[in-house]
């Protein structure tokens, strides 16, 4: 009896040891990767969005650059309650409107183009074709070309500076119909002109003529690079 109590007693102790030299095996939780890394290795791009990405989109936003109210641009150019300078000017090649423009800054002036209702192609300006548009109208002191720009009013102005090319050795036809169809008075002209060698010639006492009124001063010849600096000196000098 005995015995066999000691061979259960040692069966057990057996199962015993047994269950402590194996214990279960545990698997890790697992662990999800965030979202945006997730797509970014899917996609193999950068996932981030930088702080300043607002900034950014603003500054890439198509429309005006800057505004006084939504949609409005602030006005530009001189904001004195009148100015009493006008630059005019006729440019069919653009040298004489550079010209122009540089006059206008310096004075602080308000610019006019005077524009050709049919403007002049390059077959028009061949002064080596004698039956070219503008020889025509140059050997024609009766020729008056027609305007396609805006009339403009020079009441209220004081000095009117008067740009034109020669052609010629005149001014062209289209400046006599502009100051047929003005009035001067009370008004100083400034006649100026733009050539590669030519004077200016008869132009302004032609226009003078033409215009009936108003004080007209002497005019000069610039070549379209003429600088500021010899602009200047030149508008000094008429004071």
């Amino acid at each position: 009896m005995k015995k066999t109590i000691f061979c259960l007693i040692a069966a057990l102790m057996i199962l015993g040891l047994s269950a402590c030299g194996n214990p279960a095996k545990t698997e890790p939780a697992e662990t999800k990767a965030p979202a945006g890394a997730a797509a970014e290795a899917a996609s193999g791009e950068d996932a981030s969005v930088p702080e300043n990405a607002e900034d950014k989109a603003a500054e890439n936003t198509d429309g005006p650059a800057a505004s006084n109210e939504a949609g409005t641009t602030p006005a530009s150019g001189n904001t004195a309650e009148h100015i009493d300078t006008l630059v005019v000017y006729f440019s069919a090649t653009g040298t004489t409107k550079g010209v122009a423009e540089k006059i206008a800054a310096i004075t602080d002036a308000d610019l006019y183009e005077i524009m050709a209702a049919e403007p002049y192609s390059a077959d028009d300006l061949n002064y080596n074709d004698r039956n070219s548009r503008s020889t025509k109208e140059q050997n024609d002191k009766s020729a008056r070309p027609e305007i396609g720009s805006e009339p403009i009013d020079l009441s209220g102005y004081k000095t009117v500076y008067l740009g034109f090319p020669i052609w010629w050795g005149e001014e062209p036809r289209i400046m006599d119909t502009f100051v047929e169809s003005c009035s001067f008075d009370g008004i100083t002209v400034i006649p100026f002109c733009t050539s590669s060698s030519s004077g200016i010639g008869r132009s302004g006492p032609n226009m003078e003529d033409l215009a009936g009124s108003g004080t007209w001063l002497d005019g000069k010849r610039f070549s379209g690079g003429v600088s500021e600096a010899d602009l200047r000196s030149w508008i000094e000098g008429l004071k």
